[in-house]
């Protein structure tokens, strides 16, 4: 009875502890989801103010011209064009540079791997500005100036390194046995790698080449100094800084974050329905 009773004693003393405990984790909750979403919230609302610069202190009534303004603006809608193009060939390009390095770096087993692992993920730490201009000076010596395609060649050669990352955490939880039966059952490797190892790195090839879409289209630093006489979207909004906004760069915003939303919402719905299949089957 004693000890069950100094066990009880001790349960009511913590638990004005733990309620204040409770009670600053929500706080920081709350904070953390204000931080986060205000700025987004604060963004989307100038997109409707008839105010001609992006403000929602001089609210001066609700208004959808600055989506009107955003179809006739030749230039934004080039450079997004332009983005878009050049995601698409980072992924291209990134994609099986990443998966090339990954596989070295995991089935090569050898005393240079360290090193080897530094040269292959320096990128992502070398600044954007070097990476541009080194890009620009390699190429131009070689004829090819500064464009599309030079942007795409600079961008992938750090996004080509996150590729790489992400498929190394997952070829390290391959089971190769698998590999290994298949081999020995007179299968040839490229059998192997596409009916074995490449529905094993479906979902991170799926993530990588979203991430890496994703990063060529908010890149700047690099892009600006190997884009030449053409431009992206973040360039060109970059460029306008100078002479003042307008609130058709938040139209970009809004509409950016309504696909963002709408595709995570794709992308749960369409786990939750995987997962439920696999548990009728398992049923």
């Amino acid at each position: 009875m004693t000890a069950a009773a100094d066990a009880g004693t001790v349960a009511v003393e913590r638990a004005p502890a733990r309620r204040w405990s409770n009670q600053v984790l929500n706080l920081y909750l709350v904070l953390f989801f204000v931080y986060l979403f205000a700025p987004l919230l604060v963004m989307s609302a100038a997109a409707f103010n008839s105010y001609s610069y992006p403000s929602v202190t001089q609210w001066q009534g609700f208004t959808l011209k600055w989506f009107v303004e955003l179809t006739r603006d030749e230039r934004l809608l080039q450079g997004l064009w332009n983005s878009i193009l050049i995601g698409f060939g980072v992924i291209a390009v990134a994609l099986p540079l990443g998966l090339s390095g990954a596989f070295i770096l995991t089935r090569l087993q050898s005393r240079w791997s360290g090193i080897l692992y530094g040269v292959l993920v320096s990128p992502i730490l070398t600044p954007g500005i070097i990476l541009g201009i080194a890009t620009l000076i390699f190429w131009r010596n070689i004829g090819v100036a500064g464009g599309l395609f030079l942007a795409m060649m600079a961008q992938a050669t750090f996004i080509a390194s996150y590729s790489m990352l992400m498929f190394m955490a997952r070829l390290q939880r391959q089971d190769r046995a698998l590999e290994e039966a298949a081999l020995d059952l007179g299968a040839s490797n490229f059998m192997v790698f596409r009916r074995i190892t490449i529905p094993f790195l479906a979902p991170t090839i799926f993530t990588a080449g979203v991430i890496a879409f994703l990063q060529s289209i908010e890149n700047y630093n690099t892009t600006v100094f190997a884009i030449g006489g053409n431009w992206t979207l973040v360039t060109e909004i970059g460029s306008r800084f100078r002479f003042g906004l307008s609130p058709v760069i938040n139209v970009i915003g809004v509409i950016f974050v309504a696909l963002t939303v709408v595709f995570a919402v794709i992308y749960v719905a369409l786990k939750e329905r995987e997962r439920r299949a696999r548990a009728a089957l398992v049923g």
